[in-house]
Formats: C-alpha cells, structure tokens, sequence
C-alpha cells in the first residue's frame, strides 16, 4: 500500500511540475521577444486590435441593451475606438472579469487592458502602461439617508468600506482608513447591492462612477475621499503585454490628440445619455430575451459537458481497474489533482493556460474546463458502482467463458449503471448550477446576462431572483426526467 501510495504521490508531483515548466520558464523566449517588438506590426498584419474589459464600471464601460441586443459602450470603449481608427484597424472587444483583464493581456488573450486600471508601480512589474488618458479621482459612495452620518473620509473610520477586488480603491480603504474593515468584491454591481443591503457602510470606486450611479440612482449619496495621491499612479492607463512598446509609443499618439482635442469630455456626455437610456424600462419582461440566451448558453455548456465528462469518467473507471500500474497511478492522479482545485482556477487555467499555446475561445474554454472537471467525479461515481456489484456476477460470466471485456460491457456497467443513477443524475443537475462559473471569462450564461440586467437596469435584487427562480425551474425539469428513467429501470426486467 505504502508503494502504491508513492506512486499516486508521484504522478501527481511531476503532473504539477510538469504544468509549471510550461507555464512559467520561458525566459529565454521572452527576452527574444523584447529585442524585437513586433507588438504593434502584429496588430497591423491582423487587422484588429483585441481590448480586454469588465463592463460593469459606468461611466468607463458598461453594457447597453436595444431590440433584445446588449453592447458595450462607455468612455474607455470610444477612446479605444478612436486608437483603432488611428491604427487603421478594427477593434475587437473581450468582456471578462475585472481580475481577469490584465491576465489576458499577459497571456496574449488581448493586445490591451482597458477598464479604468490604475498604473500602479505593482502592475508596472507585471504589465507596460500607456500614458495616463484620464484623472477622474476618488470618492466613495454612501446610501442617501446616511448623509448626514458620514460628510467625510474620517467618520467611515472603523466602518464597513465596500471595493472592487484588486483595485486601487481597495488597497487605498485598507492603508488610509483606520480601523476600516474592507469588503472585496469581483462585480461592482454587486458592491453596490450590498451597499443598499447596508452589508457595507460605503463604497470605495472613482468619482465618474459614483457620479454616474448617483445619477442613475436616487437611492445613492457620494462624498469625496479626502486622497492626497499622486496623479502618476490614480489615473486611468491602457495595459499591454511586457514589451510591446510600439504599441505603446502608437497608442500614446492617439492619447495625446485625445487630450488635446478634450474628446473625453464627449466620450463621458455619451456615456451618460446610454445611462438615461437604461433606466427608462427595467421591468424583467423587458429583458426576456437575455434571460433565454442565458438559459441556451447554460444548457449548451452543461449538456455538452455531460457527455465528455460521462466519457472521460468512463475512461478514467477503466483505467482505474487495470492491472497497469502506470494507467491506475494516472487515474488516480487525475481524480485527486482535479477534485483538489476550485473549477474557478480550472477555468481560468484552461483559457489564459492553455491559451499561451492554443488561442481557445471562452466559450470553447469552458466547455472543457468543465467537461474536465465533471470526468473527475463521474469516475469516483462510476468506480463506487462498478464495486457494487456482486462478484458472483463477474465468476459466473466466466465460468459461461466471457472475456473479461465483455463482462465488464455486457455483465458489470449495465448493472452498475442501475446502481449509480441516483448520484449520476445528481451530477448532472449540480452540473447546471456549476457551469455557471464560465461567467468569468465572458461566456453569456445565464449568470453573464443576469449581470448584464442588473447593470442595465440598476436594480440588484430583481434580477437575481428571476435567475434563481430560472435554474430552479431548470433543476427541477431534469431531476423529473432523470426519476422518469430511474423508474424505468428498476421496473425492467
């Protein structure tokens, strides 16, 4: 046992390994990289540049909706559009989130970073920034009736203080707030629902977003932050991959004209006529139509990953009973390393990983991510029914002279699989309310359009509801179906 467990230790020591060598030893190939920067000609050659966001931060990028359609729009995405124009190319939009969006850029997902990100001496490690485009500082949002309760940055003293995960808003409310405990958020939208919750007492964010959401918002109150910070590192820069200096030089040209011409200030006048338009109609009804393209986004993902991961599971069972060592210390490895990570990091893994190597798109990402991940649990499934059946059943079809494969396929699995159906078909429905964990890397699921409506309609409740009355619904249908064949089965002969 005690060399069988070093096997398993081992195969799951060097798959780790493994990953990490390809993943992160690429000096070499970097440093050539930066000799030659092609960044920008890359762009040219291709013909559009790809820009990485987290539209949920009005007034830089938000998602709009008409005639069923949603768009991203907001100042960042017009100041993009015009570096595309002057680049002479097209201009490609990746929505994701926000902790995402410089990961895409370090992994070649996307040429540049754009989401109101702040050029800290941190990030300037990891990323190449461009010229600070705009300086809209830094304010915090409160709920109207506590106006008179927090006027300023001292009375939030040892509150509650609500920010985006990785954000400058949040690093600031943890060093210059005393006693303040900080809430990190990946969404926004979701800061501000536990802000009118009064989960947090206030809202750490810049002051164009406050004033846009104060605007949009009548529930909302905002009060300057009382900063002193060094403009250098507040400011809002585009985010590039290590080395693409020419992309850099280029896009500072169009920053340049754009500061000279004060386009800015247009770009933020139409972003907040967009914001007007949102609010006109916010009844769920209304945004039907991207509650069903969530619905067909989830059920794609989840019955697609159904099959695989019921093929992989299979495999993997197989493997598991073999008398190779090599194929049972694999298996093993699999199962332990996958159920030993959050489907969260498979995800991300699976599409900035793996896409250093192969450009996946998300929706293609997730799939297999997910797909991958449920393999790992229908074997443990499938084992657990393979052992459940009597071993008289396996002498017996011996003795009538079958092949060991053929009493695994005609004798074991068919009984196993009355075994197991209860705990397959409960890891199909758990596959439905997983595979919303896509949403990260922009895959319109149901819970990527929930995000879109609460966003475009500044109602953070309403929407939730209806997403979790909609996977109910979901769950409920297809646990009816899988106790239909349940029945069916212990009824046959």
């Amino acid at each position: 046992m005690k060399a069988k467990g070093k096997n398993i230790l081992l195969a799951i020591v060097t798959l780790c390994l493994s990953l990490f060598v390809l993943f992160t030893v690429q000096p070499t190939h970097h440093t050539t990289a930066y000799a030659a920067d092609d960044s920008l000609q890359k762009i040219k050659d291709r013909g559009k540049i790809v820009m990485a966001t987290s539209p949920d931060y009005p007034p830089y990028e938000f998602q709009v909706s008409k005639n069923g359609k949603s768009r991203i729009v907001g100042m960042d995405v017009d100041i993009m559009k015009q570096v595309a124009k002057d680049l002479g190319v097209k201009l490609e939009i990746k929505s994701m989130s926000y902790d995402s969006v410089l990961v895409a850029v370090e992994t070649g997902k996307a040429d540049v970073a754009m989401s109101g990100i702040n050029p800290t001496a941190k990030r300037r490690q990891s990323v190449d920034f461009s010229e600070i485009y705009y300086n809209g500082g830094q304010s915090f949002l409160i709920n109207k009736t506590d106006v008179g309760k927090y006027k300023n940055k001292a009375a939030l003293a040892h509150k509650k203080i609500g920010a985006q995960t990785g954000t400058l808003q949040y690093n600031l409310a943890k060093s210059k707030i005393p006693g303040a405990t900080v809430k990190g958020m990946d969404k926004n939208t979701d800061l501000v629902l536990a802000l009118k919750t009064h989960k947090i007492d206030a809202l750490g964010i810049e002051t164009p977003s406050a004033e846009a959401y104060v605007k949009n918002d009548h529930d909302l109150a905002m009060i300057k932050s009382g900063y002193h910070l060094n403009k250098n590192e507040t400011g809002s820069a585009m985010a590039f991959k290590k080395g693409s200096g020419t992309l850099a030089a280029a896009v500072n040209k169009s920053i340049d004209k754009i500061k000279a011409k004060h386009m800015t200030t247009q770009y933020l006048a139409d972003a907040g006529k967009y914001m007007k338009v949102n609010t006109t109609n916010t009844s769920m009804i209304h945004y039907w139509t991207y509650f069903a393209k969530g619905i067909e986004y989830t059920l794609l993902i989840s019955a697609i990953s159904v099959i695989f991961g019921v093929l992989l599971g299979t495999i993997l069972a197989l493997m598991r009973f073999s008398k190779s060592k090599l194929l049972h210390a694999i298996s093993v490895a699999y199962v332990e390393f996958v159920r030993g990570t959050p489907l969260m990091v498979q995800v991300m893994f699976v599409y900035f990983g793996v896409g250093i190597i192969v450009n996946l798109p998300a929706l293609l990402s997730g799939i297999i991510a997910v797909s991958l991940n449920s393999g790992a649990y229908v074997e443990e499934i499938i084992r657990g029914g393979i052992n459940s059946v009597d071993k008289g059943q396996t002498e017996a079809s011996a003795s009538l002279g079958l092949a060991k494969s053929d009493t695994m396929r005609f004798v074991v699995l068919p009984q196993a699989l009355k075994n197991i159906w209860p705990a397959l078909g409960n890891e199909f429905v758990s596959l439905v309310k997983e595979s919303s964990i896509v949403s990260i890397i922009g895959v319109t699921d149901l819970i990527y359009q929930l995000n879109i409506v609460r966003a475009d309609t500044y109602r953070g409740v309403m929407p939730v509801f209806v997403a979790m009355c909609i996977y109910f619904v979901m769950t409920f249908i297809l646990t009816r179906v899988l106790n239909y064949f349940e029945g069916r089965m212990k009824h046959a002969k």
